[in-house]
């Protein structure tokens, strides 16, 4: 417990060493502590190596079948809170589709590029983090199935079953290149418009493809669907039906990181969450902007060199994965390197997830606040969006980014160990096949930190 106690002072700590910072959302601000960030980087990537080095060493498991009960979740509340936020957010749908086409089209005081970029996808994300997977409820696609299913008074597929060779790889195309390139890389998110028709197009392949195949569709072919399950299992909380309710279970957040995933292309889309979120921070950094523009003037391109850009970097580093995967299986003297990838995936979740929330709650807070303030002209009069980020000084703002990445590498350190000694036959073999996944980590680690120290540029 002491050992324990003792890692939680020093990544505290680390929220103070800090240099010379440029914050996503908080742009231009600087400030300057007395450290430089060497100090911190080593200090963080140590952090993450001693942590490794205590478990093997003393060769403990983590708790991962602890869980505490909570509160129980009445059945006519969950029914209420489940059904008003269906209704809620669908509405938000509607309204997104009419507001991007026929509203004003300025981004900041359009409901549907405030809504969609901000408060759903990077919200619904940082929800599924906090309080587990919201979307089955959520998701519009899987309402208006619903709807039609009602109508025709059963399920409809007209093909029998998901073709199975094609696995998750329809998810990962689409996150690809709904969140990695059209969010990123394009000024579709400034566009009403364009925001519209990219969400009328995406809900209209849903509803077809499960019109098609059945519901099953939406488990394997929707890009937001894996994307919140896979950060749900960094979530703390599960729930558990009882006769008189949903009783909440809670739980270390590297519990459910230490289940396999189920099929490879889950793989890939763990490794391409990792990467597209810290690819996003990448993209706002001065080296970016001078990398992009030296590949244009060397290949004679446009705007597509971005593209590129991440798409090489996406499949380096799903390689660097891969080649992480086949040392450890020969570490670990077997197992196959691609049993090992499913097995050891999702332990590096928690990293995506400390990312995703460190990079994006500023944003989604504030643009959740002027959300409200547009619901609220729509309804009675224009009135201007609450400023919710005042309180939110650069020094903590940064201080928390750094506390939240390298507690998510921690996290994710236990949760491999824990997949190592229960993999592996003896302790010395976890050992082994754990470190090529440590190194990676601790090097990741440097790397997150490095990426959120540098100034913003737009």
């Amino acid at each position: 417990m002491d050992k324990r106690r003792s890692v939680l002072i020093l990544l505290i700590a680390l929220t103070t060493f800090v240099d010379v910072v440029g914050a996503h959302q908080i742009q231009n601000s600087r400030f300057t502590a007395p450290i430089p960030l060497s100090l911190l980087f080593g200090g963080a990537g140590v952090t993450v190596a001693a942590t490794a080095a205590w478990l093997a060493v003393t060769g403990e498991r983590s708790a991962t079948a602890r869980t505490w009960d909570g509160v129980v979740i009445p059945t006519n509340i969950a029914k209420f809170v489940r059904y008003g936020a269906r209704a809620i957010f669908f509405s938000g749908f509607l309204v997104t589709i009419a507001r991007g086409l026929f509203g004003p089209q300025i981004a900041a005081e359009n409901f549907a590029t405030v809504f969609v970029w901000a408060v759903w996808f990077k919200g619904v994300g940082l929800l599924s983090i906090l309080i587990g997977n919201p979307w089955r409820v959520l998701s519009p696609w899987r309402t208006l199935y619903d709807g039609l299913a009602r109508i025709e008074g059963s399920d409809i597929a007209l093909v029998d079953e998901y073709p199975s060779w094609l696995g998750y790889w329809p998810a990962l195309g689409g996150f690809i290149v709904g969140i990695g390139i059209l969010e990123n890389l394009t000024v579709v998110p400034r566009s009403p418009v364009a925001t519209a028709i990219v969400i009328a197009g995406y809900a209209t392949m849903m509803v077809l493809g499960a019109v098609v195949f059945g519901r099953e569709w939406f488990r394997y072919a929707d890009a937001l669907s894996v994307l919140y399950q896979l950060f749900g299992r960094v979530a703390p909380v599960d729930y558990r039906s009882v006769d008189d309710g949903y009783r909440v279970v809670v739980h270390p957040p590297w519990t459910n990181c230490t289940h396999p995933v189920e099929r490879f292309g889950l793989v890939a889309f763990v490794v391409a969450t990792v990467y597209t979120v810290s690819f996003d921070g990448f993209t706002n950094t001065p080296e970016f902007q001078s990398l992009l523009f030296s590949l244009r003037d060397l290949l004679t391109t446009g705007p597509e060199t971005s593209v590129l850009v991440y798409v090489l970097g996406l499949g380096g580093f799903i390689a660097a994965f891969v080649i992480v995967s086949m040392a450890m299986q020969i570490a670990g003297a077997g197992g196959g390197w691609r049993n090992t990838a499913i097995a050891f995936a999702p332990t590096v979740l928690p990293i995506a997830a400390a990312y995703e929330v460190a990079h994006n709650y500023p944003f989604v807070v504030e643009r959740l606040g002027r959300l409200m303030a547009i619901a609220w002209s729509l309804v009675l009069s224009p009135v201007g969006p609450p400023n919710l980020l005042g309180w939110l000084s650069l020094p903590v703002f940064w201080g928390s980014q750094v506390l939240l990445i390298v507690a998510g590498h921690v996290i994710a350190v236990v949760a491999a160990h824990t997949v190592a000694v229960e993999r592996y036959e003896t302790l010395a073999r976890a050992r082994r096949a754990h470190l090529p996944l440590v190194m990676l980590m601790v090097g990741y680690t440097v790397i997150s930190l490095w990426v959120i120290s540098r100034p913003v540029v737009s």
